[in-house]
C-alpha cells in the first residue's frame, strides 16, 4: 500500500508560477479580451498569491489590488494588504463596504439572529459561529454561537438551523458586496476579476455564490493550500501574510477556518483531501496527519458531504432547454 508523507505536495514552484502565468495571459486577453487584472487582496496567503501571479503574468501596471474592509475586519488586515500591494508594485484602491453594509442591514439582520438566542447581546459584544471538530465526534455535529461581552466574558449555545442559516445569509452580503465592486472596477479598467479559491476550498464550497465563488478565472484552484504557500514563499510574498494563520476575517471574534468549516488545519486536510481524490485508503495518510485510520475515515466521509451539499455552488443557471451548443 503506498502511504503518504509530508511531502507528498510538494511542487516546483517556479515552473508552476510560469505555468499559471502562461495560462493566464492566455485566458483573460484571448478568451476574455481583457487587458489585466482585478484581484481583492485580503491580506491571506491565496488573494496574495493571487495578486503576485497577475503582476507576474502582466505586470504591476495592469494589476489592480481592490481593498475593501469593513467593521469587523480584523485591524491588521488592510496593513497587511497595503504591505502585498507595495511588495508587488501594484495600483491599490481602498473601499470601505461598512457603509454599503449598513444599507442593506447585514449586521442588524445578524444581530437579530443573535439576539434572539442571547438577549442581553449589544453594543460593544462580539461574536462567531464554530464546529466541534470532525475527528473528535461520530455523530451530527451542531454549530455553535459564541459570543463575547465587553467585560470579556463569554456565552456559548447551541446555534438553531433557523438563526445558523440567518447569520450566514447576512453575512454573505459582505462577500456579494465585494463583488460588486471588484467588477465595477473590472468594467471601468476592462481588466477580468481574477478569483482566489485554493484547491481545498474550491473542492470543499468554501466560497459564496455569486459572491468569492464568482470570478472571470481561478487560477489556483488546483493547487492544494500548502502548495499555495509554497509559491507564496517563492514568489516573494511578505512574511506577514506567510506567518499569519488562516482566517476567516469575518465575524467580530478572531475566527479560524479550522473552527468554523474545515475542522482541521490545512496541512492535515491537504493531505488527507489528496489521499481521497487518488482513491487511498485511510490507513494510507493516518500517520502522515497524525490521525487514526477511524478518524481518516471520518475526514472522508466529511469531504464527501461537503461535496454533495455545496455542489449547487459550483453549477451555473439551469435552464429548462439548452440554448446554445457548446
Amino acid at each position: 500500500m503506498e502511504e503518504i508523507t509530508a511531502d507528498a505536495l510538494s511542487i516546483d514552484p517556479e515552473r508552476v508560477a510560469d505555468e499559471i502565468g502562461e495560462a493566464l495571459r492566455r485566458i483573460v486577453s484571448r478568451e476574455l479580451h481583457r487587458r489585466g487584472a482585478v484581484v481583492a487582496v485580503s491580506g491571506g496567503v491565496d488573494s496574495s498569491v493571487t495578486a503576485a501571479l497577475c503582476a507576474h503574468a502582466f505586470g504591476s501596471k495592469r494589476t489592480l489590488a481592490l481593498l475593501m474592509p469593513e467593521t469587523d475586519s480584523d485591524p491588521e488586515t488592510l496593513d497587511i494588504s497595503n504591505q502585498v500591494a507595495d511588495a508587488f508594485g501594484l495600483e491599490t484602491v481602498v473601499e470601505d463596504i461598512t457603509p454599503i453594509l449598513d444599507a442593506t442591514g447585514c449586521y442588524e439582520r445578524r444581530e437579530e439572529a443573535v439576539r434572539s438566542l442571547i438577549p442581553q447581546y449589544g453594543v460593544g459584544w462580539r461574536f462567531k459561529i464554530v464546529l466541534p471538530s470532525v475527528v473528535g465526534n461520530e455523530g451530527y455535529r451542531l454549530y455553535s454561537l459564541v459570543a463575547q461581552a465587553p467585560d470579556g466574558e463569554t456565552i456559548e449555545v447551541r446555534l438553531p438551523a433557523e438563526q445558523y442559516r440567518t447569520i450566514v445569509a447576512a453575512t454573505n452580503f459582505k462577500q456579494r458586496t465585494r463583488k460588486m465592486l471588484e467588477y465595477f472596477h473590472a468594467d471601468r479598467l476592462n481588466y477580468a476579476v481574477i478569483g482566489t479559491p485554493n484547491r481545498l476550498e474550491y473542492d470543499q464550497g468554501f466560497f459564496v455564490k455569486l459572491g468569492d465563488g464568482a470570478a472571470d478565472a481561478k487560477p489556483i484552484a488546483h493547487l492544494y493550500k500548502s502548495q499555495v504557500y509554497q509559491l507564496g514563499r517563492h514568489l516573494g510574498v511578505p512574511a506577514a501574510v506567510l506567518d499569519r494563520p488562516p482566517t476567516t476575517d469575518t465575524y467580530s471574534l478572531p475566527q479560524s477556518q479550522e473552527e468554523f468549516y474545515f475542522s482541521l488545519p490545512y496541512s492535515s486536510m491537504d493531505l488527507c483531501l489528496y489521499a481521497h481524490n487518488e482513491g487511498l485508503p485511510p490507513e494510507a495518510v493516518a500517520d502522515a496527519v497524525s490521525l487514526s485510520p477511524e478518524q481518516v475515515q471520518r475526514v472522508y466521509d466529511d469531504i464527501d458531504q461537503k461535496r454533495r451539499t455545496t455542489r449547487y455552488l459550483h453549477l451555473a443557471p439551469q435552464l429548462v432547454e439548452p440554448i446554445f451548443e457548446h
